[in-house]
């Protein structure tokens, strides 16, 4: 019988599945096309792309700091250098900027490529059955495991596995916030001297130049945009109704920059709406071994991808 059923394939799905697999028989789901969650890359056409979650990674801690260089050295990721531009004025983060080599999914592909996974596979309930778990599938498939570990945002953990998490674990104090992220693409634009602008504006708060990563070279010049916490709470449950949401991050973009409106020849709008858990909480991750059930994720420690990393080595240890 497989050991591990692994839910969710972003930074901290694939890490625990990496250490675990060193060990046990690991078998990851995720309800999305691919790995990455927050930290996915939406194809464009060809080699182009957007990084349309994380926009890039700066280690404050010595072990993923080591962690991050070691997947330079191997050609998984590099640092972004350029013009960063910051209108908000606010103290410079003088962090190295990292992000992926073709993806900033860069972390869940290179711990996932010997893991058994299935993408497109939404988890709809599981159930303990004293021996071992029953992992039930939106399209009717079951999957048994002796173990099985979360690693979604934690309303939806609460969801799926609320009848089995102790009091410690359903009273936690954790506010996900959401964000929406819009991605453009322009035609017959000439290569801009920018890598990134921070806005100080209530609704557009950030633009990413994906052409200053260097993974590909055309004509067509790629922006994702990302809307601010606050803005993004009262627009997140209904973008994808009013094209009023979109079209008010683009103007925003087209207002700062003096790019023309009927040069794009691409734009969509993606919304996180359990982005981010700004504060973390007192625990680092959580594992009942009676139940052989565990959560590792970002949000039990802070916002940044770098905690989702320390989330699932904290897990590892404990399952240990």
């Amino acid at each position: 019988m497989l050991d591990f059923c692994i839910i969710g394939s972003g930074v901290s799905g694939s890490t625990i599945a990496h250490l675990l697999s060193k060990k046990y028989s690991v078998h990851m789901l995720d309800k999305a096309r691919g790995p990455g969650g927050r930290a996915s890359n939406k194809r464009f056409i060809q080699n182009l792309s957007f990084d349309h979650g994380v926009q890039y990674i700066s280690p404050k801690s010595k072990e993923f700091l080591k962690f991050i260089k070691t997947l330079c050295k191997k050609k998984e990721a590099k640092i972004w250098n350029g013009n960063h531009l910051d209108f908000t004025f606010e103290k410079k983060d003088i962090s190295e900027k990292f992000i992926g080599m073709k993806g900033n999914n860069f972390i869940s592909k290179y711990y996932t490529k010997k893991i058994k996974k299935s993408f497109q596979s939404s988890v709809k309930s599981i159930f303990n059955n004293k021996y071992f778990w029953e992992i039930k599938l939106d399209n009717g498939e079951n999957i048994q495991a002796l173990s099985v570990i979360l690693t979604c945002p934690f309303p939806q953990s609460k969801k799926i596995a609320g009848k089995y998490l102790e009091k410690k674990m359903l009273n936690l104090n954790i506010n996900m916030e959401p964000n929406i992220t819009t991605m453009l693409a322009f035609k017959n634009q000439k290569t801009v001297s920018v890598s990134s602008i921070k806005f100080n504006d209530d609704i557009l708060t950030w633009a990413a130049y994906e052409n200053s990563k260097n993974r590909f070279n055309s004509s067509k010049s790629l922006w994702t945009l990302q809307s601010s916490i606050g803005w993004a709470r009262k627009n997140i449950n209904h973008y994808k109704k009013s094209k009023k949401v979109e079209n008010t991050l683009i103007s925003k973009f087209l207002n700062f920059t003096g790019y023309k409106k009927d040069k794009i020849i691409f734009k969509k709008t993606h919304g996180w709406k359990y982005s981010y858990n700004l504060n973390g909480s007192p625990l680092k991750s959580y594992w009942n071994k009676k139940l052989r059930l565990g959560l590792c994720a970002d949000w039990f420690i802070g916002p940044k991808v770098e905690n989702a990393w320390l989330s699932a080595n904290d897990l590892a240890k404990k399952i240990k």
